[in-house]
């Protein structure tokens, strides 16, 4: 086997051990469920709310770990590759499906028309 093969294994091995050790958990997975709440809340316009939505948003925002954990987390299916994982959620009638690699999220499908419902039937 040449320098080079020997190289480029060590390179790819390397690579494989990164991915494995930054593979996202379910927790991870549940902050950044939160985090996309969090910002679909802030573009919505405030200008126009009433004070019981007001209160409404001052309490997700206080509460919304538990809100996530309580929702979100029973209704998730972790399949874990050792390099990468996939998460499925089923809420609000939706099918949700995101790939998490290297600590980051990458929504595939649902999560844009999931937060509409959620922003709808809450605010």
């Amino acid at each position: 086997m040449s320098l080079l093969h020997l190289g480029v294994l060590s390179i790819i091995l390397s690579l494989c051990v990164g991915l494995a050790l930054f593979n996202p958990t379910m927790e991870e997975y549940l902050a950044f469920v939160e985090a996309e709440l969090g910002k679909a809340l802030d573009r919505s316009d405030q200008t126009q709310l009433g004070q019981e939505r007001v209160m409404l948003r001052s309490i997700f925002r206080s509460h919304s770990h538990e809100i996530v954990g309580s929702v979100v987390r029973p209704h998730t299916v972790r399949r874990n590759w050792g390099l990468a994982s996939v998460y499925e959620t089923t809420v609000l009638d939706s099918h949700i499906l995101v790939l998490g690699v290297a600590g980051r999220f990458i929504p595939l499908r649902g999560i844009d028309e999931t937060i509409l419902r959620l922003g709808r039937l809450a605010f």
